[in-house]
């Protein structure tokens, strides 16, 4: 019979933290003599109950760690349960939301996914813009310990290549976990400082700093701001292009660094071409901005690099309306959302590693067929790659591109035109943020969607968070058997 007790238990300390972190907008609304701390007392309240109760509830079911089938519905349950309470403070807050909106908003929230259906940011209460950040930064410490042990550990999109990297945990999850957590932790709370600290220095008042350092290194995108980030053009641009970048490199070579073994970081081969992607992009966006408006090369460079990473790293922050740069950038933006960061960080989309093995295993195949007789092995990194990593890579991509046009499909079907259709299920299924078109794109938001749309989102949400093949294998016969 299958054990719920160390699922549920989980999902309840995780619930008693969320509560606990309802106290800090409390207290800054309370400090300010906002009448909206309440809102964050009852909504911690109910949270911390119901996660303590459910917790204690399990506590006896905890023993023997989790075991795959458990840490496959523990991985979707977590980002299914956390956003419900999660959205109590929209819903008996300032903005007063309904339930879709609510849950629609924290789930961008803790997915890092960045997409908001808020308007008038700028007039928002400051507790509530803070539990927006907050969201986010959870989510991105969140989804890093999620993609170094237990995504490994469960064989899902080739992420299992990594287990080596991500500490054998040699089946007990939790207890290995712990300890993982705790190193990355320092790690990312010490960048998040720096973030925050940089940004203060560059001239941003100290709630700007510390709610953007927090999506900038969660790679979330929320912003205090209708206008998203350009409030902050100039030197700020550069400031937070190079935390995204930093937020989107691995974190595991970060352990390694502060270990006193800088190697490894440099040698990660998606590690340099990640930065080679951004590079070249880079320089493509500059010389099509120069050419076509009378941009100054300063201003272009940094609009390009500020907006590309963005994209790219699954942050979402926009500088400028890009969908005025012509169509062959807007196009260019749309394929670079789907290409995503490092395996390990914060950043989303397909990654970085599945695309080098997907290279890898075509280069492999073209070579059986130039030289019949040989023998070629794809590689990864300098090391062979197993048959069970490369079919776990192409049943990813195979259930992405499945996904993303079969929610593109269903989007079309709630009455939205092509392209916020396609361009909404890219956001949602590659955790991106902004869309394109005049309705989800840069210079918009989510708000007008209709109900069914926006429901739709926010299950893309998930599955693309999760990497896709982790919440599909709950909906099949053989993983409830075995």
């Amino acid at each position: 019979m299958f054990d719920m007790r160390p699922v549920g238990y989980v999902i309840g300390l995780l619930s008693a933290v969320l509560g606990l972190m309802m106290l800090l907008p409390m207290g800054l609304d309370l400090y300010m003599g906002n009448g909206q701390w309440p809102v964050f007392l009852e909504s911690s309240v109910i949270t911390i109950l119901t996660g303590g109760l459910l917790a204690l509830a399990c506590a006896n079911g905890t023993g023997e760690g989790l075991t795959i089938r458990q840490t496959f519905l523990l991985t979707t349950l977590v980002w299914t349960v956390l956003p419900l309470f999660a959205s109590l403070p929209f819903v008996f807050g300032a903005t007063e939301a309904r339930f879709v909106d609510a849950y629609f908003e924290s789930m961008s929230g803790l997915t890092t996914t960045g997409s908001t259906v808020f308007t008038g940011l700028d007039t928002l209460p400051r507790g509530i813009l803070l539990w927006r950040g907050i969201l986010q930064w959870l989510g991105g410490i969140g989804i890093i310990v999620v993609a170094m042990v237990f995504l490994p550990e469960l064989k899902v999109g080739g992420m299992q290549i990594f287990r080596s990297e991500a500490f054998e945990t040699m089946g007990k999850i939790l207890p290995r976990a712990t300890q993982i957590a705790a190193q990355i932790s320092v790690i990312y709370i010490g960048i998040t400082l720096a973030c925050m600290i940089t940004y203060l220095f560059l001239g941003m008042q100290g709630f700007d700093a510390v709610v953007h350092a927090l999506t900038t290194v969660s790679t979330g995108g929320f912003s205090n701001y209708d206008s998203s980030f350009s409030k902050f053009s100039g030197p700020s641009e550069y400031a937070a292009s190079i935390f995204m970048i930093l937020a989107a490199l691995p974190f595991v070579r970060y352990v390694q660094l502060i270990n006193g073994s800088a190697v490894p970081l440099w040698r990660d081969s998606q590690v340099r071409v990640f930065l080679a992607i951004i590079g070249l992009l880079v320089l493509v966006t500059t010389l099509v901005l120069t050419s076509i408006f009378p941009h100054h090369w300063e201003k272009a460079m940094r609009e390009a690099l500020f907006n590309i990473t963005s994209i790219m790293s699954g942050t979402g922050y926009s500088s400028v309306d890009y969908m005025q740069w012509g169509g062959f950038l807007v196009v260019m933006f749309f394929f670079i959302g789907l290409i995503g960061g490092c395996a390990g960080s914060t950043a989303c989309s397909v990654k970085i590693f599945r695309y080098e093995l997907l290279f890898a295993s075509i280069r492999s195949q073209i070579q059986k067929i130039h030289s019949p007789s040989g023998i070629f092995t794809p590689r990864y990194d300098g090391r062979p790659v197993g048959q069970d990593v490369l079919s776990s890579v192409m049943s990813f991509f195979v259930f992405f591109v499945v996904s993303l046009g079969g929610l593109s499909v269903l989007l079309t079907f709630t009455g939205l035109d092509f392209t916020t259709s396609v361009s909404g299920a890219a956001t949602a299924i590659a955790n991106i943020g902004p869309g394109l078109g005049d309705t989800i794109g840069p210079a918009g938001n989510f708000s007008t969607l209709n109900d069914t749309a926006k429901w739709l989102l926010t299950a893309g949400m998930l599955v693309g968070r999760l990497e896709v093949l982790s919440v599909y294998a709950l909906f099949t016969v053989t993983f409830w058997r075995g």
